[in-house]
């Protein structure tokens, strides 16, 4: 007889799989870099950037939440959160963030000009994950903290 462990979802609220352009800034500082989120959630976000941040740093990310989300419209957002966790992926970092609040914003701005053209971190790719969501291949694998 095996005892394997039970691993119960500590996850409050749906993720959500959308990989977009993010605005990441250094909360307090002119600090910021950009990256592309991997999953969302009301409470969370994971994502990748080359920007260093380190595990209990306050951050803001700036990007347009998709329609999915908001059920009306996209929506630029400004979330404030507190990076959970941060995982070295070649040459970028991949960043866990516990939302704390957000507001959202008009229609020009920072997250208005953040590139789609983030390179992939092709070493986190997950094959199967690419064929569920055929529209992103080589979607990163890592999941939503928080």
């Amino acid at each position: 007889m095996s005892t394997n462990q039970v691993q119960l979802e500590r996850r409050a609220s749906q993720r959500f799989g959308f990989q977009l352009p993010v605005a990441v800034r250094l909360a307090g500082t002119e600090r910021e870099g950009c990256g592309f989120t991997q999953d969302l959630s009301g409470r969370g976000a994971f994502f990748y950037t080359d920007f260093q941040v380190a595990e209990g740093d306050a951050v803001e990310l700036t990007f347009v939440m998709p329609a999915e989300i908001t059920l009306t419209e996209n929506m630029r957002v400004r979330c404030r959160g507190r990076v959970t966790r941060v995982l070295p992926a070649q040459s970028k970092f991949g960043v866990a963030v516990h939302l704390e609040g957000y507001e959202y914003l008009s229609e020009t701005g920072s997250a208005a000009q953040v590139s789609t053209s983030f390179p992939r971190v092709s070493g986190a790719h997950d094959a199967n994950r690419s064929r569920k969501n055929p529209a992103v291949p080589g979607s990163p694998s890592l999941a939503v903290e928080g």
